[in-house]
């Protein structure tokens, strides 16, 4: 039963978004088959949260350069073990940021995406199957640079496209601007 949630909220966003129901049926099939989808012990890949967050003023969004992956994204991470995704990235969103007004925009899934994560040690190759959520910042957007990441940046979400070509990042941004 603890899958359900994540479930619910795919079966949602598949309705919302009938162009990107491959990537829908792929993250089912997955979360569906892994009863242990939730933690980084399943080695072939695990659900993750992820935030994108916004200024007050929704024109900025707030992009890590990710420590280990040595990319600029969206804040994020493990889900270690809990189920419930939305509070997985509002958690990650204010660990990475130091920011703690931040409040969901919505309680419905903004994005997902599923992507290959490096091996990296003693952990091989895996899929991160992640769950993302839009967040806007309350009152301040003074930020603080958590240990993993080299830096943070608010970027124009209009201008996006010339600090990253991640495809999610771009399609985020594409989603942003229609609302």
């Amino acid at each position: 039963m603890h899958r359900q949630q994540i479930l619910q909220l795919l079966n949602h966003y598949g309705d919302r978004n009938p162009d990107e129901q491959s990537t829908v049926s792929r993250y089912r099939a997955f979360v569906e088959a892994h009863d242990d989808c939730f933690h980084r012990t399943q080695l072939s890949g695990h659900v993750t949260g992820s935030a994108w967050l916004v200024n007050t003023a929704g024109s900025h969004v707030l992009l890590t350069h990710h420590r280990k992956l040595n990319l600029w994204v969206q804040l994020g991470g493990h889900a270690d073990g809990d189920p419930d995704v939305l509070a997985v990235a509002l958690r990650e969103a204010i660990e990475e940021s130091g920011i703690s007004g931040v409040r969901s925009v919505s309680d419905q899934l903004f994005d997902i995406d599923i992507h290959s994560i490096p091996a990296r040690g003693d952990e091989p190759e895996h899929f991160h199957y992640d769950a993302r959520f839009a967040f806007q910042v309350v009152d301040t957007d003074q930020f603080i640079v958590s240990d993993e990441s080299h830096a943070l940046e608010w970027v124009a979400i209009d201008q996006l496209a010339q600090k990253t070509a991640e495809a999610s990042m771009l399609r985020m941004a594409g989603k942003w601007q229609q609302n």
